[in-house]
């Protein structure tokens, strides 16, 4: 066996791993000059490496002293100063140095540091160019490290196609490419407690079958890959795969560290476990500001909003720093209960007591607040005076609290701002449409819906996912395509004739056709919940909750009726909309009706 390069435990070069200051390095540098070190590559990148992380410019005066540097001492200089964003241009401009000597050619340690670099602002332009030096330099034998650094380029950038066409170029991929790949689609679906799109839902999807495809493979998950699952299955509401993740996480004691325990809290939460959430919660041995907003942000969605302010003052007790999501997931939770006063307060108090900005997020949850509460003045009045420019959400909240409250001039003012700012976005002429249905005023539906067909708007159609057995089940309004559609509709019609026979009045307002009123509630009667529900008492156990999440709001007469069934058949119904959760027992609503 042949014995290591004395050159690599040379005492001076012992000496440098231990340099701490730039005094001390110069006196280094003076030896290895004496000594004859300097003339060795790997002393002089030990020295350039060190001196890079005490003073920028004595690290370049000694590379510019080297003649003829190797590919080696640029690619040393050029992963550590990327190191340092600030020195990023540093490092690019060393890296067209090497582009600009004939004798020099990048190779696959030259671009992982430099990729790296390119997935923050202001460097994302460079990643493509560098993509294409890659395969003009190193095609077709670049390695796995250059494939994976190209991942994670193009996972920071949301690019997805491309991420997974490099990933499945990868043979044998190790960890930190799973977590990579896992966690690009985890980004790109929703992560907020509004409901998803069926594009978020579909990525979410995507990263259970990855999941899957990872457990066949010899990679073993830890808990950055836990995370990504977990928020997953939250997004999707599948309560089962979450469950099975958490008894992962202890099985293999893997740490419930504060990122692993806050996508713990926010899965049980959008899966209408809040009791669950918040024994998570108080297993955390040191709860940080996400623990404690994942919480305080399930207890508003679930309408417990006493107890988000009650969480928020203990928050403040123990001294756990605020920031702007805090400020927003209490202000949240007091628009959900109607707290007017107290969810002002502390959106007056923001910029004095905590030191934080209202953000445009925290203006829109204001006029959220003033406009369920009734207060449209005050709302309108907060959206003229703000100091920056409202955005599509504020608008769209103060029309749907004008519709909510039946102020035709204002939601027509509204909508005008929102057709300016999302001309394709269907939801907005839906909410005006549903005002003018409520008055009767079917010319007005009719001319809002030859409005979206010139604009080419389509209404977005409503969806429903339900977990039965561990497989989820996507319901849309009037389908005919389950497997069980027969058996589904059967179960209708007897809900229906229950139904009526508890007196139920179809709440027949919001549909958008100047029909009889007999086809209005058969139009309701399909609404995609509707076929969740009675798949639900169909396929399901009667000691199980129904879990649903539904893509839109909850409409008025299915709210009503999805009380009266939690009451006839005995079941705890819970519904997540794209606003909050509805926990339906014994005929009431968690909500109160106030949503």
């Amino acid at each position: 066996m042949k014995s290591q390069n004395p050159i690599f435990s040379h005492p001076t070069v012992n000496l440098l791993q231990k340099c701490k200051s730039l005094q001390i390095l110069k006196q280094i540098h003076a030896t290895m000059i004496t000594t004859g070190l300097m003339f060795q590559t790997f002393p002089l990148s030990k020295l350039l490496f060190i001196s890079s992380t005490l003073s920028l410019t004595y690290t370049l005066t000694i590379f510019n002293q080297v003649i003829n540097p190797s590919i080696f001492l640029y690619n040393t200089l050029i992963s550590s100063f990327t190191k340092n964003i600030d020195h990023t241009h540093i490092a690019f401009s060393l890296y067209c140095k090497v582009l600009s000597d004939k004798s020099l050619k990048p190779n696959n340690f030259t671009y992982p540091s430099l990729l790296k670099a390119c997935g923050s602002h202001p460097w994302f332009c460079y990643g493509k160019p560098l993509h294409a030096h890659i395969l003009k330099f190193l095609e077709p034998n670049y390695d796995h490290f250059v494939q994976a650094s190209l991942l994670n380029f193009y996972a920071k950038c949301g690019k997805l196609v491309m991420c997974r066409y490099l990933f499945d170029q990868i043979p044998k991929p190790d960890l930190a490419t799973w977590n990579s790949i896992l966690a690009a689609y985890a980004k790109s679906s929703n992560r907020s407690f509004v409901s998803s799109t069926s594009e978020d839902t579909s990525m979410s999807f995507e990263t259970l079958l990855l999941f899957s495809e990872m457990q066949v493979s010899s990679v073993r998950p830890n808990e950055v890959t836990l995370v990504a699952v977990i928020g997953a299955c939250a997004d999707l509401g599948a309560f089962s795969q979450g469950t099975w993740a958490h008894a992962y996480v202890l099985k293999q004691n893997l740490e419930l560290n504060r990122f692993v325990a806050t996508a713990l809290i926010e899965m049980y939460t959008k899966c209408g476990c809040l009791e669950l959430a918040n024994q998570v919660f108080d297993q955390v041995p040191e709860k940080d500001t996400l623990c404690y907003n994942a919480m305080i942000g399930g207890f508003a969605i679930h309408g417990h909003s006493r107890k988000a302010l009650s969480l928020f003052d203990r928050m403040k007790r123990e001294g756990i720093r605020l920031d702007d999501v805090t400020i927003l997931v209490v202000m949240c939770a007091c628009a959900h209960v109607g707290l007017v006063n107290d969810g002002r307060k502390i959106f007056n108090s923001m910029k004095d007591d905590y030191g934080i900005e209202p953000k445009l997020g925290h203006y829109g949850c204001l006029v959220d607040l003033l406009g369920r509460a009734g207060e449209l003045k005050e709302a309108e009045e907060t959206l003229r005076t703000m100091p920056m420019k409202p955005n599509a959400v504020l608008w769209r909240s103060l029309l749907g609290a004008s519709r909510m409250h039946g102020k035709l001039e204002l939601g027509e003012f509204a909508l005008k701002h929102l057709i300016e700012l999302e001309p394709e976005t269907s939801g907005n002429y839906v909410l005006l449409s549903n005002l003018y249905a409520c008055m009767n005023r079917w010319d007005d539906v009719k001319r809002m819906r030859k409005m979206m067909k010139d604009k080419g708007v389509s209404k977005a159609p409503g969806s429903s996912l339900i977990e039965i057995g561990g497989a989820i089940h996507e319901f849309i309004r009037g389908d005919k395509t389950h497997p069980n559609s027969k058996e589904i509709h059967m179960k209708l019609e007897e809900i229906n004739c229950k139904l009526n026979t508890y007196g139920h009045n179809a709440s027949t307002r919001e549909v958008l056709f100047d029909i009889e009123e007999e086809e209005k509630e058969e139009a309701l009667s399909y609404h995609s919940e509707r076929l969740a529900i009675a798949f639900a008492l169909i396929a399901s156990c009667s000691s199980v909750p129904i879990r649903i999440i539904k893509n839109l709001r909850v409409c008025n007469d299915c709210h009503a009726s999805t009380k009266l069934v939690s009451k006839i058949y005995e079941r705890e119904i819970i519904v997540r909309d794209r606003n909050r959760f509805h926990h339906f027992r014994y005929g009431e609503c968690s909500c109160s009706d106030y949503w």
